[in-house]
């Protein structure tokens, strides 16, 4: 059987196109709980900082860089994928992760990759394969809050910060190459 031969049905069809209500608890709020901050990401995310067209001072590539987390936190989609992962991480401290021991978890075993998809996962949506890549390099040096952060969370947030980056970095190119 081919795509082409199944029949195409509207399941949701009759679904709101937007987000109905105010929403009564902010990624943000979230992340407070965990003790990371707005500033927390921005410092971690400038720590690997380096000069660039568009971005000549640390002043200016701190502004852009809060301009885009605001901007990617905005979208629910990524804010679930975050939450997702502090979850995985509140149910590791307590061992109760499935199939997965406390002390497995607390090692952060180098074959229990599901903490590096989550991360990976989120860079790409953030920014693409420029985020991934950016996202490698934060994982590896784990600089900032990442350094603190539990198994799940350091990815999470090292996928988050290796997206706002990499947008950063392309969207001050692109400002730039808009105003001459």
């Amino acid at each position: 059987m081919k795509l082409s031969d199944i029949e195409n049905r509207d399941l949701k069809k009759d679904q709101p196109e937007t987000l109905e209500g105010k929403a009564s608890y902010d990624i943000l709020d979230a992340l407070k709980e965990e003790g990371i901050s707005v500033q927390d990401l921005v410092d971690t995310g400038l720590e690997m900082y380096v000069p660039h067209p568009g971005l000549e001072t640390r002043e200016k590539a701190e502004t852009v860089f809060k301009r885009e987390l605001k901007l990617a936190l905005s979208d629910p989609n990524l804010c679930l994928l975050i939450y997702s992962g502090i979850l995985l991480e509140r149910e590791g401290r307590k061992g109760k992760l499935p199939n997965l021991s406390k002390s497995s978890y607390e090692k952060d075993l180098t074959f229990i990759i599901a903490d590096e998809v989550l991360g990976t996962s989120i860079a790409n949506y953030v920014s693409g394969s420029k985020g991934t890549f950016e996202f490698v390099r934060f994982d590896k040096l784990k600089p900032g809050i990442l350094a603190k952060l539990g198994p799940f969370m350091d990815d999470v947030i090292g996928g988050l910060i290796g997206g706002v980056s990499s947008n950063m970095y392309s969207r001050s190119i692109a400002d730039l190459e808009y105003e001459d």
